[in-house]
């Protein structure tokens, strides 16, 4: 039932969203030049790797090794999130002047709707993972992969850009555990208040 309302979903989904994916396409092109989608390795359910796209909202020449030094600090509790959001470099210059707006919104994302159609991903679930990030896993983190990573979850509604790195693993391991429709309906309904709050505070 959950694959089939996944596909159904973002299929209906991208088809109304033509006019906004390709609106984004072509600032993302006047605001920074090519390429338009980000795509990178992330860990889903399994521990399997797959392709994620993302509109890109980096400069194309940016170091990904920033992002990695920062994760670490996260993980091993050196460092805390700030209020630009869990996993986001703060005052990151690699940010391209269009990119902080489609992160801050969260359009960035909606290229995802083609892993959910393709199985990599579900619309509600826990965060794709960077393979990078499991080198400081403790081993209660790692139950986030017995089910398939999301658009949206549990730390989307319950906390966003509010809560610690630590926080959202466990509410990613709290859905693993709970998972069923009526979990899953009840985020989609809270995802775009929770967007939509978290846009205009900006």
């Amino acid at each position: 039932m959950k694959r089939a309302i996944d596909v159904a979903a973002a299929l209906v989904l991208l088809l109304v969203l033509i006019p906004v994916l390709l609106g984004v396409a072509l600032a993302i092109v006047v605001d920074s030049g090519w390429p338009i989608l980000y795509r990178g390795d992330r860990v889903g359910r399994g521990l399997r790797t797959f392709r994620v796209f993302k509109f890109r909202s980096m400069r194309a020449d940016a170091d990904p090794s920033v992002h990695a030094a920062y994760l670490r600090e996260l993980l091993q509790g050196r460092t805390a999130a700030t209020s630009d959001g869990i996993y986001k470099v703060p005052d990151d210059p690699r940010i391209t002047r269009l990119g902080a707006f489609l992160r801050k919104s969260s359009l960035d994302e909606l290229p995802q709707l083609v892993n959910v159609l393709w199985g990599d991903m579900s619309l509600v679930g826990p965060r794709p993972e960077v393979p990078y990030a499991l080198t400081d896993y403790e081993p209660w983190m790692f139950r986030r992969f017995e089910v398939s990573p999301g658009i949206t979850g549990l730390w989307q509604v319950r906390g966003r850009g509010r809560i610690g790195l630590r926080d959202m693993l466990r509410l990613d391991v709290e859905y693993a555990e709970q998972c069923d429709l009526a979990l899953d309906l009840e985020i989609l309904a809270r995802t775009l208040p929770a967007v939509v709050r978290t846009t205009g505070a900006a």
